[in-house]
């Protein structure tokens, strides 16, 4: 997920050079697939109590969401508050 996150400027700037929505496309579906494995680590379980890699896998949610969201927004898909 931290790759695909990182890759996400570079991916977004060769969309627009090259005019190629679909290569936006294509790499939101990496983000997806990558946070979809992640998302089970990112909360607390039963009475355990949220740790400082809780908080930091949040915070990489939250920015897989961002990623998410704006890249939908710029091809034109509007993106759920809330899934």
């Amino acid at each position: 997920l931290v790759d695909a996150l990182a890759d996400h400027p570079l991916v977004l700037l060769g969309a627009a050079r090259h005019r190629a929505p679909d290569r936006l496309a294509r790499h939101l579906e990496v983000v997806a697939d990558a946070f979809l494995g992640f998302q089970h680590t990112v909360l607390p379980r039963g009475d355990q109590k949220p740790t400082a890699a809780h908080r930091s896998r949040l915070a990489l949610a939250e920015a897989a969401g961002t990623v998410l969201a704006g890249g939908l927004s710029l091809l034109g898909i509007r993106a759920p508050e809330h899934l």
